[in-house]
């Protein structure tokens, strides 16, 4: 009798071991994030629905890695408390901050404890009444999920890193592509980061080694798909791949925000003291060393040179890119300064003229009189410089209905209207055309165009392949590229390119304590 009770507790032990693909307990994570591009240099101001905020489970929609079947997964039990990807604009309202920050922290705090946290962040937000309000939003979320939870950090390196950003960030890193195809790989890479440092336990990395590097470029001028940024951005794995290194990083910044945050960075984090500061240093050096380098990743020419030269060349469709109030970086998306000027072309004014597509401008009111008159009919109505009418007002459009997307008055309706030979696209709401897929949905077949002008900077992968000809026009809006022409204030001085005499800065490691230390 003894016999068979001992050999049943030993059953019954055996069956509650962890075995190597059941672990006895799995790390807990939390996700939470806000999103967005905001210039201080635009009229615009970003409120709460423009984040589109994700909740839950919603959340796993955002990447591939966070489907059920993805290996990812099961290493951890998840707790998505909220995310919002605002399309690039003006400052955030402080209203819709607050708001989503709480329900954030409400969401967190019903889930407590937590081994570790995702935080998703662009890294270039402006808030009402709040410098840094990335560091605001860190703070606040540690202050609810405790000091014992590592947080790992994932942005654009676009972004901005201030040094109390660093401080509460145990793990940290960011894009290496502009265009940004990496985007999957680096969040994917944040996560992959925490949830190693959890399962071996070896947690918070000793070092983290903190570098700002006084440049502040637009990501026209430092696009990895050409030199020297190229060259710059391939050697950061190589930094990172060294012993006693965890990841390594650089932000050039966002240039179109007037605050002392905004400027370039380098990060590198890791166990190892020596491997950590010598890599961080490289890497900063390295990108002083080339700040002469740095011109725009495309020719450049006013609108008309950009506009003679497109209706001159033979390489079609040739693509203008409509840069200065361009919605993917933060321009208020509706400066009709670009479209009046070219309705004023006589080479576009017939309809037997060369066909151009311009992409776009919102007109709400537009899209209200488009679909009571519907596709086919004469439209008389202006449309855009509702929020930034510095430079133009409102643009009037005569023309033929071409196409309406919707007819549901709620939805999010684009319509196509030609004016001569020009289709221009109006929306209800801003918005970028990126993919061919965009252009179809209203009906155009860019690919076909002799011109193409679309409210952005540097091509996106899509529009980069299709084109013919390119350009980028320096046109007038909230993300102008001439720099030196913008009213900063309160940017830390010296900065290239506003001192190019400026002296060597001193680059050397700054060690940020740990965040549960401080």
């Amino acid at each position: 009798m003894k016999r068979i009770v001992l050999l049943l507790l030993v059953a019954v032990l055996t069956s509650c071991e962890p075995t190597a693909d059941k672990p006895d307990s799995l790390p807990r994570i939390a996700i939470a994030g806000l999103w967005i591009e905001s210039s201080t240099f635009s009229p615009a101001r970003t409120h709460e629905p423009a984040f589109r905020a994700k909740r839950g489970e919603e959340i796993y929609t955002s990447y591939p890695f966070y489907a059920a079947d993805s290996p990812i997964m099961a290493r951890a039990e998840y707790f998505p408390a909220l995310t919002g990807r605002a399309i690039p604009g003006g400052i955030v309202t402080r209203e819709a901050y607050e708001s989503l920050m709480q329900e954030t922290l409400d969401r967190l705090a019903k889930n407590l404890p937590y081994d570790g946290l995702l935080f998703e962040i662009h890294g270039a937000m402006s808030v009402e009444g709040i410098d840094d309000p990335e560091n605001d939003m860190i703070q606040r979320i540690r202050a609810v999920v405790g000091d014992d939870t590592l947080i790992s950090t994932s942005m654009d390196l676009h972004g901005n890193v201030s040094w109390q950003l660093a401080l509460e960030s145990d793990l940290i890193t960011c894009y290496r592509m502009a265009p940004h195809e990496d985007e999957v790989e680096s969040r994917q890479r944040a996560l992959e980061n925490l949830l190693v440092r959890l399962e071996d336990g070896t947690g918070r990395p000793a070092y983290k080694a903190w570098i700002p590097v006084p440049i502040l470029l637009p990501g026209e001028k430092t696009s990895t798909r050409v030199e020297p940024a190229k060259r710059l951005y391939a050697t950061v794995p190589t930094v990172e791949a060294r012993d006693g290194v965890v990841d390594a990083a650089i932000w050039v910044g966002y240039p179109w925000a007037d605050e002392p945050r905004n400027h370039a960075v380098v990060m590198v984090t890791g166990d190892d003291e020596a491997a950590v500061t010598t890599g961080a240093e490289e890497l900063a050096h390295h990108f002083w060393d080339m700040r002469n380098e740095f011109e725009f990743v495309a020719p450049v020419a006013t609108l008309e040179e950009a506009l003679n030269e497109a209706i001159d060349s033979d390489n079609r469709p040739f693509i203008i890119s409509d840069s200065g109030d361009n919605p993917t970086a933060g321009g208020a998306g509706d400066v009709t300064w670009t479209l009046t000027e070219v309705l004023k072309r006589a080479e576009f004014q017939s309809a037997d003229g060369l066909s151009v597509i311009y992409a776009s401008i919102p007109g709400p009111q537009f899209i209200e009189k488009a679909l009571e008159i519907g596709i086919g009919g004469e439209i008389d109505a202006e449309a855009g410089a509702r929020i930034d009418d510095r430079y133009a007002p409102p643009v009037r459009l005569q023309g033929t209905i071409m196409s309406i997307t919707d007819t549901d008055p709620d939805a999010e309706v684009e319509v196509v209207v030609r004016v001569g030979s020009v289709d221009v696209i109006v929306t209800k709401v801003r918005k970028p055309y990126h993919y061919e897929a965009d252009f179809e949905r209203v009906g155009l077949a860019p690919w076909n165009a002799d011109i193409v002008m679309v409210k952005i900077g540097y091509l996106v992968p899509e529009l980069y392949d299709m084109r013919g000809g390119w350009l980028m026009a320096l046109t007038p809006g909230g993300v102008n590229q001439d720099l030196l022409g913008l009213p900063y204030e309160r940017i830390q001085r010296p900065m290239i390119p506003f001192d190019p005499d400026m002296p060597d800065p001193d680059l050397s490691a700054r060690l940020v304590p740990l965040s549960h230390t401080e």
